[in-house]
């Protein structure tokens, strides 16, 4: 790895340079332990912002908020909470000023991605019918994702920017909303979201032989087939029986981010 840009990498550097696992790539245990230590400590801040942002819209159906947590956590958005106000506002009824509003909290892409996401969110909600109240169980949250991602990979026509990540994302904040149900979460059950960085982690895991298996992207024109996959790899990277998805979903995105910003988020 070149340029490492957080300690995550610059751990894991050290871990290959040391070898002593297999193929001479680094000790498989050392950085499983890794991944689960910064994932946790990454995650714990993600615990406390899943409950504020839900506190904050008492009243608001909570798949809004988890949408538009995902949506900033897509670095698309930046997650603050009158932006969490302003999409809860268009996906309840569909509001011309709060989709302004909320537009203006783009990043650096710029103000479409959340003006197309939130047009795609809303047609999605008015198809799918989704639980009053997040799950409880993790059935019950993969059943409502499985009923969320059928249109999605059905219909040819499938809303703008409703992808990989604005499908699967709102899940991963209703996991965080549910701290004890994230913590026993050791299945993809529900399915938590890809992207670049957590392909660029999962490949960095496969070339120095401590994944057995490469992940795949969207590009191969089967993104569900890719996302399927690569969840399936984060099994293999759970230190222990006590360790959890959402640590080593949190580790890999360290592993493979390019972001600066990163360095300070532990």
């Amino acid at each position: 790895m070149a340029n490492a840009v957080n300690e995550t990498q610059r751990r894991f550097q050290q871990l290959c340079s040391q070898s002593g696992g297999f193929n001479s790539g680094p000790v498989k245990k050392e950085v499983l332990d890794l991944l689960r230590g910064h994932g946790e400590i990454l995650n714990a801040e993600a615990y406390e912002v899943a409950a504020q942002h839900l506190d904050a819209n008492p009243t608001a159906n909570p798949w809004y908020v988890c949408f538009a947590i995902g949506l900033a956590w897509g670095h698309l958005a930046k997650l603050e909470p009158a932006f969490t106000t302003h999409v809860v506002n268009v996906l309840t009824h569909w509001s011309d000023f709060d989709l302004s509003a909320a537009c203006t909290f783009n990043l650096e892409r710029g103000p479409d991605p959340i003006e197309n996401s939130l047009k795609g969110a809303y047609s999605l909600f008015a198809k799918v019918p989704l639980p009053p109240t997040l799950p409880s169980t993790l059935d019950g949250l993969h059943a409502a994702q499985e009923k969320w991602l059928t249109p999605i990979l059905l219909d040819v026509k499938k809303p703008k920017y409703i992808g990989s990540w604005n499908a699967t994302a709102m899940f991963m904040a209703a996991l965080f909303a549910r701290p004890a149900l994230a913590k026993s979460h050791r299945k993809p059950r529900p399915l938590l979201p890809p992207g670049g960085p957590v392909y660029e982690g999962l490949r960095m895991l496969h070339a120095n032989h401590v994944l057995g298996t490469p992940p795949e992207t969207a590009e191969s024109g089967d993104w569900a087939g890719a996302l399927a996959l690569n969840n399936h790899l984060l099994v293999d990277l759970l230190a222990d029986d006590t360790d959890c998805l959402l640590n080593a979903h949190s580790g890999v995105y360290l592993l493979g981010t390019r972001d600066p910003r990163s360095d300070g988020w532990l």
